[in-house]
C-alpha cells in the first residue's frame, strides 16, 4: 500500500498486531560504502592470489627470478651512459637506443640473446652501410631525383628483405635481423638529415646498439647462464621417461579388472611430447649460436636432437590411439583379456624398459651394455604376443570347459566380435614396439654423431669406441 506525497511514494507494511510500518529506504551512503568495502576486498584477494602463484612459480624455477634479476642490472648499467656525463657527452640523446636494444635482445637463455644480438648488430650495420649510400648517390642526382631513387630503394629491399623470411632458413635463424635490417634501412633513407649528418648519427646509434648487445652477451653468458642447448637436451629426456610412464600405465588400467583409477591420469603424459614441437625447434635453433659449454662440444649434432623428437612424437601419437582403444565402449570379454593379459603385459614391460634405458643413455651420454639386452627381450615378447595371439582359436576349442578363467558353458571358439577389440590392441601395442625401434636408431645416430662414450659390463666407459652406433641393437653375448 503506498500514497503519493511530496512527489513520492511512501510504502507500508502490515504486521502481526494489525498495524502498519513505514518502510524507509536506507540512505545512499552505506549501500555505496558496502560496494566499495567489496570491491577493496575482491582486489585484495586478486592481488594475494597472484602474488601467491608469482611466489610459487619463483619456488619452482629460480632461474626465472634470476633472468629478472639479470635484465635488472643489465638495464641499470646501460643506464649509466645517460647518468654519467661523460658517457652522455659521447653518444648524447642516442643512448635511448642502448636501452631499447638490451629491452628487446635479452632472452631467458644465452642462445636466445646471442641470436637476436648477432641478428640486431649486422642487420643494423648492414642496413645503416646501405642506407648511407643511397642517400648520397641520391642527393648527387638533384632535388627531382633524389626522392625517386630513395623511395625505389626502399621498396626494392624492403621487398626483398620481406620475401627472404618465407625461406626456411632465413625465417628459422635470421628472420629477427630481416625485420631490424627492412626498420632500419627505412628510416635511414627517408630521414630528412643532410649525408654528413646522417652518418655522424649512425655512428653514434651503432656504437649504443653494440654496446648493448655486448652487456646482454656477457651477462646472459657469464652469471648464471642458461643454455638452450641443456634445455634441448633434457627436455628429450624428460619426453622418453613420460613415454615410458604412459605406456606402463596404459595397459597396467587395461588389464587391471578391479581398478578404480582413471586411466588419462597414468597416461596423460604423452601429451606432453605431442606439443612438445614448437620448443624443440627454437631450442634447437638459439643452440645453434652457443658457444661450447659443459659436456656440448661447438659443433654438437642438435639437429639430431629434432629427428629423435620426431620418432618419439610418432610413438606418442600411437599410444595416443591405444589410449582411445583402451577408453572404448566395446571390450573383449574378461576371459580373452585373461588370456592375453601376461603377454602383453610383459611386452609393455620391455618397451617401457628401453625408452627408460634411452633416456639413461641420453642423460649420461653414455652407452650401456644393458640396452642391447633390453631390445632383445622386447623383440623376443612381441614375438611370443604374436604366438599367444594365433593360439587363441586353437587354445578355446581344445578347453571348452576352460577352468577359472574361460565359461563353462564355451563349446566353440570365440566370435570375431569378442576378439577384434583385443587384436586391434595388440596390434597397436606392436606398432608401438616397431616405433620404439626407431626411437632406439635415432638415438643410435645421435649417439654416434656426438660421440657418446660406451660402458662396458665391469662399469668402465670406452671412449674410443668406433663401433657406438651397433653397441645398443646387438648385446654382447654371455
Amino acid at each position: 500500500m503506498g500514497k503519493e506525497a511530496s512527489n513520492k511514494l511512501e510504502w507500508r507494511i502490515s504486521v502481526d498486531d494489525g498495524t502498519s510500518e513505514k518502510l524507509v529506504a536506507e540512505s545512499d551512503g552505506p549501500v555505496v560504502k558496502k560496494i566499495w568495502v567489496w570491491l577493496k576486498n575482491l582486489i585484495i584477494l586478486k592481488v594475494w592470489k597472484f602474488l601467491e602463484k608469482a611466489w610459487m612459480m619463483g619456488v619452482a624455477d629460480p632461474r626465472k627470478v634470476i633472468h629478472g634479476v639479470k635484465v635488472g642490472v643489465a638495464l641499470c648499467v646501460v643506464s649509466l651512459l645517460y647518468y654519467m656525463r661523460p658517457l652522455y657527452e659521447g653518444v648524447g640523446g642516442n643512448a635511448m637506443w642502448a636501452v631499447m636494444t638490451v629491452v628487446v635482445v635479452f632472452e631467458n637463455t644465452a642462445g636466445a640473446t646471442l641470436s637476436k644480438s648477432i641478428n640486431r648488430t649486422i642487420a643494423t650495420f648492414l642496413a645503416g652501410s646501405l642506407g648511407l649510400g643511397v642517400n648520397w648517390i641520391a642527393s648527387q642526382t638533384g632535388a627531382k631525383l633524389q626522392p625517386v631513387i630513395l623511395g625505389f630503394s626502399v621498396f626494392l629491399f624492403a621487398s626483398a628483405a620481406t620475401f627472404s623470411r618465407f625461406i626456411p632458413i632465413v625465417k628459422a635463424r635470421f628472420d629477427y635481423g630481416a625485420m631490424i635490417f627492412i626498420l632500419t634501412f627505412s628510416l635511414v633513407s627517408v630521414s630528412g638529415y643532410r649525408v654528413d649528418e646522417l652518418f655522424d648519427l649512425a655512428q653514434h646509434r651503432f656504437s649504443t646498439i653494440v654496446v648493448g648487445t655486448s652487456l646482454c652477451i656477457l651477462i646472459s653468458i657469464l652469471i648464471c647462464p642458461i643454455w638452450a642447448g641443456g634445455e634441448l637436451h633434457n627436455l628429450i629426456i624428460r619426453n622418453l621417461e613420460k613415454l615410458a610412464h604412459s605406456l606402463d600405465g596404459s595397459m597396467e588400467c587395461y588389464f587391471a579388472s578391479n581398478s578404480d583409477e582413471d586411466p588419462s591420469k597414468k597416461t596423460e603424459g604423452y601429451r606432453c611430447v605431442l606439443n612438445s614441437k614448437g620448443t624443440e625447434d627454437s631450442m634447437a635453433n638459439f643452440a645453434r649460436w652457443e658457444p661450447a659449454h659443459g659436456r656440448f662440444n661447438f659443433r654438437h649434432p642438435w639437429k639430431q636432437y629434432l629427428n629423435v623428437g620426431a620418432s618419439l612424437r610418432s610413438c606418442a601419437y600411437c599410444i595416443e590411439t591405444l589410449n582411445g582403444c583402451i577408453n572404448t565402449e566395446i571390450q573383449a570379454p574378461e576371459y580373452l583379456k585373461k588370456h592375453l593379459s601376461d603377454p602383453c603385459e610383459t611386452l609393455s614391460s620391455y618397451a617401457s624398459t628401453v625408452l627408460k634405458e634411452l633416456a639413461n643413455t641420453v642423460k649420461t651420454m653414455t652407452i650401456s651394455s644393458k640396452i642391447g639386452l633390453s631390445i632383445t627381450e622386447m623383440q623376443f615378447a612381441a614375438q611370443e604376443l604374436k604366438n599367444s595371439v594365433k593360439s587363441i582359436p586353437n587354445h578355446f576349442a581344445a578347453n571348452p570347459e576352460g577352468g577359472k578363467t574361460e565359461p563353462t558353458a564355451k563349446t566353440s571358439p570365440p566370435s570375431v566380435m569378442d576378439v577384434l577389440p583385443l587384436v586391434t590392441l595388440v596390434s597397436l601395442l606392436l606398432e608401438i614396439v616397431t616405433r620404439v625401434e626407431d626411437i632406439v636408431d635415432a638415438v643410435n645416430e645421435l649417439a654416434r654423431l656426438a660421440d657418446f662414450k660406451t660402458v662396458t659390463t665391469n662399469g668402465k666407459a670406452n671412449q674410443n669406441n668406433p663401433n657406438n652406433n651397433q653397441t645398443m641393437k646387438n648385446p654382447p653375448k654371455v
